[in-house]
């Protein structure tokens, strides 16, 4: 048996005409046709109704097994319409007493209505779709319906609308700049705008942002002291920054020196901040021990990383004193010794510490 399946997915006969569906049957389905047509003769759905009859008279004529039948959803659309739609074709295809395998020929109005096609093929095989729109306005539904799609999706909505609105901004803006004498500005903040935005697109940045935020929210919530650390060193780093520069005005040197002048340059910058580097090093050094021990996965050899952070700098220190003629060839020496030194002995210490506590928990667990 071949089943004409009328689908009427935003519930316009039950909301317009009263009728309770499913309706199935030749003169049940004709008469809510006329009532529909009655209450809103340009109702899509009523070409879909009478198409659904037509088809219906044309193979009843030719002696084949068919039935007609209206199914409706309703208006919040979607799953719960999808949903309404799947429970009636169930109850269709409980009253039709028949021991034929059933089939389902499926007539509707556009696109969107298209979309429970799905759920109707999780209960009756589907023998063909019907589209009926009217001839004078063929395909605009599905125009429609296709545009908000679009217009309903996040990731296109970004993708098209944005860049399309700041190159519409183009014209008025540099109307405004011409007002204020500013044209070139206007027009290169508005590329430099599009172009920052194309290249996020490319480069996934906003993705990237997001799972930053997401990572540092959980941080936050979680209770590590990395992200305290970070925030303290990232001050540090900037207050580092502005004594370098602060180091180069005293020592009366121009960042735009010959090349001759650029090691003096570069020693009076690392001279000024290396005190401050050092400091957001150790600070998030200590932050991700904190944190390791914390969560029970500290080894002894994570513990060098501040030692390292000081030796490294006690090093860098007595260079740029040596650049600059604040510090002899003795304070050289020394720091570079003392900052070998230190990075070694740290080394060796916690490499011996993880050693024999390795050993003695062995030990222990052979006992």
């Amino acid at each position: 048996m071949l089943l004409v399946l009328c689908v009427d997915l935003d519930d316009d006969l039950g909301r317009k005409t009263g009728f309770s569906t499913p309706v199935i049957g030749r003169d049940p389905v004709e008469e809510a046709a006329v009532a529909l047509a009655t209450a809103d003769p340009e109702d899509s759905d009523v070409n879909v109704i009478f198409q659904g009859l037509h088809v219906y008279d044309d193979l009843d004529s030719r002696d084949e097994s068919v039935e007609v039948a209206v199914v409706t959803g309703n208006e919040e659309g979607d799953v719960s319409a999808n949903r309404e739609v799947g429970d009636e074709v169930d109850t269709v295809l409980a009253s039709l007493s028949t021991g034929e395998d059933v089939t389902a020929l499926v007539i509707t109005d556009g696109a969107q209505d298209e979309s429970v096609l799905p759920v109707i093929r999780s209960r009756v095989p589907i023998d063909g779709v019907r589209r009926v729109v009217v001839r004078q306005a063929q395909n605009l539904e599905s125009m429609y319906y296709t545009f908000k799609q679009v217009l309903d999706d996040p990731e296109t909505r970004g993708t098209i609308l944005i860049p399309m609105g700041i190159l519409l901004l183009i014209y008025p803006l540099a109307l405004l700049g011409a007002v204020f004498e500013l044209p070139g500005l206007v027009l290169g903040t508005t590329s430099a705008l599009l172009g920052f935005y194309l290249i996020s697109r490319g480069l996934a940045l906003g993705d990237r942002i997001d799972e930053s935020v997401e990572r540092a929210r959980r941080s936050l919530y979680a209770g590590r002291m990395t992200l305290i650390a970070y925030v303290v060193a990232a001050a540090l780093l900037v207050l580092g920054g502005v004594n370098g520069v602060n180091t180069l005005e005293a020592f009366d040197v121009s960042a735009g020196a010959g090349t001759e002048d650029a090691p003096v340059v570069l020693a009076a910058l690392v001279y000024g901040a290396v005190q401050w580097f050092a400091a957001a090093g150790v600070t998030t050094s200590l932050g991700q021990i904190t944190d390791e021990y914390i969560a029970g996965t500290l080894e002894w050899r994570y513990l060098n990383a501040p030692f390292y952070v000081i030796a490294m700098a006690m090093v860098l220190h007595g260079v740029s004193a040596y650049f600059l003629n604040v510090g002899e060839l003795s304070y050289l020496a020394t720091m570079l010794t003392a900052g070998t030194l230190l990075g070694i002995v740290s080394t060796l210490a916690f490499a011996v510490a993880e050693s024999r506590l390795s050993d003695g928990t062995r030990q222990v667990e052979g006992a």
